[in-house]
């Protein structure tokens, strides 16, 4: 079809189609003319357009019933037209526009949806092709009725119609009709145009807010669309209506409108005060519906549209609104957690530019309900943190945390305020209580040298701490966040004084306010704290150093840093004396700070135990943070804080120590020396002075040992030089207090050997080794030449009169023979047998005379003192092998002591004398055999056979009782040291008799285990013999005799039934099997 580009030819095709219109008012007629208009161009309908407009807009106002097809069509083609053209008349404006109201007004009856869709449609388009200077003239006083008869139309079809897109096409449609579309055809209105809209549209603000609050918080089945068109629509309208600037412009008296206008001016809204602040307070009430319903929506695309909306709103109304943003500050603030990323991200993003733009800074309303919030949520906090679900929990302290960043620097207008700060001080320490029920804290100990610091393995570390009102890390964290924020903004003297008062002022707070204080300081510092705004004046050192010098002393005061954490009665002991650091520079009034001292409760319970511990903990954790804070300059505070810190590191509570060792890491890297064991080298000089007069006013200072004890644990060999004349301070004090202070001294010299054993021990073992192989390479016997028949008939002939002696069956001269002591060869001097009179290296010299002063306590009437002195002699035993010139002797000085604990003690101390006996024979060989075989070898196996029936009789919780692991702790070892000391065959028969009945199914299996490796042992010795002791027992099969001339093999096992030793036997003759083929087998 051709194009009319002339209005001339326009005109003659589009002639015919209006006049048959016009006469006609069909759909098809309609249709007709709409065929026609689509080959006009647009320049060519532009001059015709009215012409084209009259017969569609005669047909909308036909006389008659209304027939829908019509209606629908005409209004699609007036669209079209619309959309081609532009309005250049406002007469031709208003006229549409009423005609198109008219069509959705409602009647008897009503039109449909696709003519309302339609009509709306037509409605958006008509304001679109308006020009700028035509569309203003519409929005004059006197136009006031017909706009508000459009906007009740189309607020009445968002609020009642129930197809989701007619709500919507209706929302955005009012939303082009006040002036708030964001199309390019509408150019930004100026100020004056804009002053003049809010002027007019305050008119309409209480009907299009009511109506939008209830499409907002309507039946949620309606979907997200309406209620995010319904948000944007309220918050643009409010926005332009109350705003500041506009409201700033309004004149005090209300303008006065020409005589025939006097009706309209009525509907004229003026907007001074009153209004502002009545109408702030009804629109107050619907937003706290809208944000109520909108922050909990299930689609993140409202709770988006909820966040522009209190953003638009802080931007352009944040005084006259101010009453508002209670409930739009907390619908901001508690949407920063929200599950969608989106919402997240622009929250954040609102937030952030809040705080750039300082809109609370400056604004004094704003701050104030800010303030209001944040005590009304500090009263509340301890309720909802008792009552809420853990997300309720995390949305609260969200909430809490927001406000703090939004007042920024303006958090010390309420911190200055004592109701403010009170009340949000009581409720985090409410909220921060710990719980101290866990029994497991208490019982949890460390044992030996255990809790040795791996390099940077413990730097920073802070264990989980049990809340009695949150379980969920993520609270916590909130919680910690929280305080920083508060340090970081806040006045650092008034929150540190604040918080060091509820420290003091019970002991129920004194862990909470030590969690705010460390947190306090971090925040002060911008260490982890996560703000929006920077603050105007940041703390320098000397206020941190003043702060923190403060804090640190309270820490480490005698009242709260010696407190009762275990039961244990050398340590409750130690709580009873008053503690002064030696070493330490002494504080003003520390002679009076005893009286704070806790009387010492031998009966402390579990609860007071435990939150000692804690809060021991917590104080430990609190001076890493202050070391890491400061850096280098808290090489300054190192005097105040190592030597109480290394103590505390070498306590009995696991939890303590380890907080301690991370203390310890977190300190060396603040400081600059890279190593806990630089740290305590470096220091050692002012360690060492205080340890030395600590153990010279032991009763007044008990805890010098950990300090020592500590420094052995974490540091190096080249801390043995600066420590030896301490050890020997130690060996000299214990001499003078065996009873009432060895169990304290004995756990330092278990740390010294231990620290021995690991700084010298591969150097010992080599220097042994070495030694070793020079001893075999010259004793050993040249390589055996082949057998000859003499040399085998030689054998036999020893055999029979060896065999005869056992038997007694000897001549009397020769039997006195016997019984004279055969005189002693004189032995050829050898490397291996003599060593260089030079002196014992210090190391050995100290283990030598850590061995002496054993001796003596071995026979100590507490058993936990034995077993201490059995685990330190092990070690000395280890350190010293080297110089067997002094071990052999020290062996034989402590031989008949050991002996006893092993034959005459309580279970535990055998099974601790058993081990240190087994490194003995190890490390001193031939000369324990005939000791080992005389004392205790009969003992041993005795108590084997006298416990193997009850053994056998036992269910499985036997294995849990102490007889038991004494059985199985001999059984593991008996056969390791028939090896090492290459045991006579006598006493080989002792013990194979005495392990054999634990190869019987019936005993528990890891006690067949155990005998089983005895037998293992003994094939290393004699397999031979070994061989024929086992089938003695069984023999699975019969041996014949290679030649008709020998006799055959009987062995005591052939032909028996099987019985409980059946098993087992089979599978170590197995095993001897393989062990022979395998030693047969010429090497490749």
């Amino acid at each position: 079809m051709a194009v009319f580009d002339t209005p001339r030819d326009a005109f003659g095709a589009l002639r015919p189609a209006c006049v048959q219109l016009t006469r006609v008012q069909t759909a098809e007629n309609v249709c007709r003319l709409a065929a026609r208009l689509a080959a006009v161009s647009g320049p060519a309908l532009q001059e015709l357009q009215e012409y084209v407009l009259f017969p569609l807009r005669f047909a909308l106002r036909a006389p008659g019933p209304r027939r829908e097809r019509v209606v629908e069509s005409a209004v699609r083609c007036i669209t079209s037209v619309l959309a081609a053209t532009a309005v250049r008349r406002p007469e031709l404006l208003q006229e549409l526009l009423s005609e198109l109201c008219a069509c959705l007004s409602p009647g008897p009856a009503a039109p449909a949806e696709d003519v309302k869709l339609a009509v709306i449609e037509a409605l958006r388009t008509l304001l679109h092709s308006a020009s700028g200077d035509v569309i203003v003239c519409l929005y004059q006083p006197r136009t006031l009725p017909l706009l508000g008869c459009a906007v009740s139309l189309l607020l009445r079809l968002a609020e009642r119609e129930r197809a989701k897109q007619l709500k919507v096409s209706a929302l955005n449609c009012l939303q082009v009709l006040v002036l708030q579309c964001e199309c390019q055809e509408h150019q930004p209105l100026g100020d004056d145009e804009a002053q003049r809209c809010g002027d007019l549209f305050a008119s309409f603000l209480p009907g299009i807010s009511i109506s939008l609050s209830r499409v907002v918080t309507g039946d949620i089945k309606q979907g997200h669309k309406p209620a995010v068109a319904a948000i944007r629509l309220f918050y643009l309208i409010v926005g332009l209506v109350m705003a500041d600037a506009q409201l700033a412009r309004v004149p005090k008296s209300k303008e006065k409108l020409p005589e025939k206008q006097s009706r309209i001016s009525e509907l004229i809204i003026h907007r001074g005060p009153d209004w502002s602040k009545s109408t702030a307070e009804n629109l107050s009430v619907l937003l706290s519906k809208m944000v109520e319903f909108s922050s909990v929506h299930p689609h993140w695309k409202v709770r988006l549209e909820l966040v522009e909306l209190v953003h638009h709103l802080l931007r352009n109304c944040s005084c006259s609104l101010a009453s508002s943003f209670t409930h739009l500050l907390k619908a901001l603030v508690g949407l920063v957690n929200d599950e969608s990323s989106e919402v997240q991200s622009r929250c954040n993003e609102v937030l952030q530019g809040i705080a750039e733009q300082r809109i609370i800074a400056q604004s004094r309303a704003l701050a104030d309900v800010l303030s209001e919030n944040l005590h009304s949520l500090a009263t509340a906090l301890p309720r909802l943190m008792s009552s809420q679900d853990d997300t309720g929990k995390v949305s609260t302290l969200s909430l809490l945390l927001g406000y703090l960043k939004l007042l920024g620097p303006k958090i010390n207008v309420v911190l200055n305020s004592t109701s403010h700060l009170c009340r949000l001080s009581k409720a985090l320490m409410q909220v921060l209580e710990l719980d101290v029920t866990d029994v497991k804290i208490v019982e949890d100990r460390r044992w030996g040298c255990e809790g040795s610091l791996q390099p940077g393995a413990q730097k920073g570390r802070c264990q989980r701490k049990y809340f009695r009102f949150f379980t969920e890390e993520k609270v916590f964290q909130l919680l910690q966040q929280v305080c920083r924020v508060l340090g970081y903004y806040g006045n650092l003297y008034l929150l540190v004084d604040h918080f060091m008062g509820l420290y003091s002022e019970s002991t129920m707070y004194r862990k909470q306010a030590a969690m705010v204080l460390n947190e306090l300081i971090a925040g002060a510092a911008g260490v982890g704290v996560d703000v929006l705004q920077e603050r105007e004046v940041s703390p320098s050192m000397d206020d941190l150093k003043g702060s923190i010098t403060s804090i640190l002393d309270e820490y480490t005061d005698q009242a709260n840093w010696y407190l009762i954490t275990s039961i244990d009665t050398e340590e409750v002991s130690h709580e009873q004396h008053p503690v002064h650091h030696a070493g330490l520079p002494a504080r003003p009034g520390g002679m009076c700070s005893t009286i704070l001292l806790p009387s010492p409760e031998l009966h402390a319970t579990t609860r007071t135990m435990n939150s000692n511990i804690w809060q021991m903990c917590i104080q430990l954790e609190g001076v890493g943070c202050f070391a890491a804070v400061l850096g280098m300059e808290f090489r300054l505070l190192l005097l105040t804080a190592l030597y109480p810190v290394l103590e505390k590191a070498g306590d009995k509570t696991l939890l303590i120590s380890e907080a301690a060792l991370g203390t310890l890491a977190d300190m060396s890297e603040a400081c600059g020396y890279g190593s806990v064991r630089r740290l305590i080298n470096d220091n050692s000089d002012y360690l060492v002075n205080g340890i030395s007069l600590g153990l010279r006013q032991l009763a007044q200072q008990p805890r010098a040992s950990r300090v020592l004890d500590t420094m052995l644990r974490h540091s190096d060999a080249s801390l043995l030089p600066l420590v030896e004349d301490v050890i020997q301070d130690v060996l000299s004090t214990l001499d003078q207090c065996y009873n009432s202070q060895a169990s304290t001294f004995l756990g330092v010299l278990h740390s010294l050997m231990s620290a021995l054993v690991q700084w010298f021990g591969s150097s010992c073992s080599e220097e042994q080794q070495q030694q070793s192989t020079e001893c075999q390479g010259r004793t050993s016997s040249p390589r055996p030449q082949a057998v000859t028949t003499r040399d085998m008939e030689q054998f036999f002939l020893n055999y029979i009169r060896q065999k005869q002696i056992a038997e007694g069956d000897v001549p009397d001269s020769e039997d006195e023979e016997a019984d004279e002591a055969p005189p002693l060869a004189k032995p050829e001097p050898n490397n291996c047998e003599t060593e260089a009179a030079a002196p014992l290296p210090s190391h050995a010299q100290l283990a030598k005379d850590v061995l002496g002063r054993c001796i003596h306590l071995l026979s100590d009437r507490s058993l936990h003192v034995r077993l201490k002195v059995l685990d330190v002699l092990e070690l000395c035993v280890t350190v010293l092998h080297p110089h067997r010139n002094h071990l052999l002797p020290m062996a034989h000085r402590v031989w008949p002591a050991l002996v006893t604990r092993l034959i005459s003690d309580d279970p535990l101390a055998v099974l601790r004398a058993f081990k240190v006996l087994c490194t003995l024979a190890q490390k001193c060989g031939d000369f324990l055999k005939p000791r080992f075989s005389r004392d205790v070898l009969p003992k041993l196996t005795s108590s084997l056979l006298s416990q193997a029936p009850a053994s056998a009789r036992a269910g499985p919780v036997y294995t849990h009782t102490l007889a038991f692991k004494v059985q199985l702790a001999v059984l593991q070892g008996l056969g390791s040291l028939c090896e090492k000391l290459d045991m006579g065959r006598s006493d080989l028969n002792e013990v194979a008799d005495a392990c054999l009945i634990y190869l019987s199914a019936k005993q528990p299996r890891k006690l067949q285990e155990a005998a089983q490796s005895v037998f293992l042992h003994l094939m290393a010795v004699d397999p031979d013999w070994t061989w024929l002791l086992l089938t003695e027992t069984c023999c699975p099969h019969g041996y014949e005799p290679p030649h008709t001339s020998l006799h055959p093999v009987k062995l005591g096992g052939m032909g028996r039934q099987r019985n409980e030793l059946t098993d087992n036997v089979l599978l170590l003759l197995e095993r001897l099997r393989q062990r022979e083929s395998g030693a047969q087998e010429p090497p490749p």
